[in-house]
């Protein structure tokens, strides 16, 4: 870190927020449920696993196409305690808001959160509002925990073998293009929406399809390519993906070549990257394409005994290139 201060790069979900992770926030607070790094703490309360997770939404602008950051905090957390292999119970809401926030668009959001929950099957059960002064909040920023139930397995990435497939339920980036869309200035598409999605429903078809999940997370800040690049760090296996078969529509593509993007590393809030054995991965993608989050799951790619550490993708011109982990800032305020 430059004369050790914090970027927003620092919070891009890319490389130099992975950094500040390992070298500040897990050495300092080093114990053995942190040390996994997963979407989830796991604990063992007597024979039950329950997960646990919090994260923090400080979204720009707060009202984006097809939801808000009420809406956003609710699935976001959901998304990360399904991913882990968990149940979804109930979730908190703590609200840091803004002097002179408009009580409409505050009853709004609540109003999201309140709609995401039932469309979850979950219940928002305590909370906390705090208020700072004007010019010192941005609107409102809202952190929500949440606690789950493993009554399967719990999905790490310990479990995945070479040979095992990537899969993901739908088209990359749009989540990320359409919060850029809502910035004004910069007149993208206003039909462009955000992915939003709670896929707790989805996780658990999955789950159901097959017993053979190997490990699930959602590709949220720092896009597919940094999840990916997640999954490997320090293995003894690479992953190859296919850009022919990553989806990624077209109003995503177009965005991404005006403003010089790679969809790859652009945020989602409503996919989930699957990785699975080989022989069970038909049985998955049909499964998943009866829910309404998972109609365009597509096969990606391929855990393989190559590439150590590294995710390299087959290029539509036939070559092979590397993937790597988001470096610097690309899109901050986005989640």
């Amino acid at each position: 870190m430059d004369d050790k201060t914090i970027s927003l790069a620092h919070g891009s979900g890319g490389k130099l927020m992975h950094d500040l992770i390992k070298d500040l926030f897990l050495r300092k607070f080093d114990n053995p449920l942190l040390s996994h790094m997963s979407d989830s703490a796991i604990l063992n309360i007597g024979e039950t696993k329950v997960a646990f997770t919090t994260d923090t939404y400080v979204v720009k602008p707060i009202f984006f196409p097809r939801g808000d950051i009420g809406k956003l905090a609710v699935c976001g957390t959901v998304n990360d305690l399904s991913v882990t292999g968990a149940q979804p119970i109930c979730i908190s809401c703590g609200l840091i808001i803004e002097e002179g926030f408009g009580y409409e668009s505050l009853e709004k959001i609540i109003d999201s959160m309140k709609e995401a929950a039932c469309d979850a099957g979950i219940e928002i059960v305590t909370g906390d509002t705090k208020v700072v002064e004007k010019g010192t909040g941005d609107g409102i920023f809202i952190n929500t925990s949440g606690v789950g139930v493993v009554e399967k397995k719990v999905l790490t990435l310990e479990d995945i073998h070479v040979g095992d497939k990537i899969i993901i339920n739908g088209g990359v980036g749009e989540h990320g293009i359409a919060v850029l869309s809502a910035r004004e200035e910069l007149g993208l598409n206003s039909n462009i929406e955000s992915d939003c999605a709670s896929l707790n429903g989805l996780i658990s078809k999955i789950l159901n399809c097959s017993d053979k999940v190997r490990f699930m997370r959602d590709p949220t800040r720092g896009g597919l390519a940094t999840t990916l690049n997640e999954i490997v760090e320090g293995r003894d296996f690479g992953i190859i993906i296919d850009e022919e078969e990553i989806p990624v529509k077209d109003y995503v593509k177009g965005a991404c070549e005006i403003l010089g993007f790679d969809p790859l590393y652009i945020a989602n809030e409503g996919k989930v990257v699957i990785v699975a054995a080989a022989e069970d991965v038909r049985r998955i993608i049909d499964g998943m394409r009866e829910e309404p989050f998972g109609k365009d799951a597509e096969l990606i790619g391929e855990v393989v005994s190559q590439h150590k550490g590294r995710v390299c993708m087959k290029t539509l011109s036939g070559g092979t290139r590397i993937v790597d982990m988001l470096t610097g800032e690309q899109l901050p305020r986005i989640c």
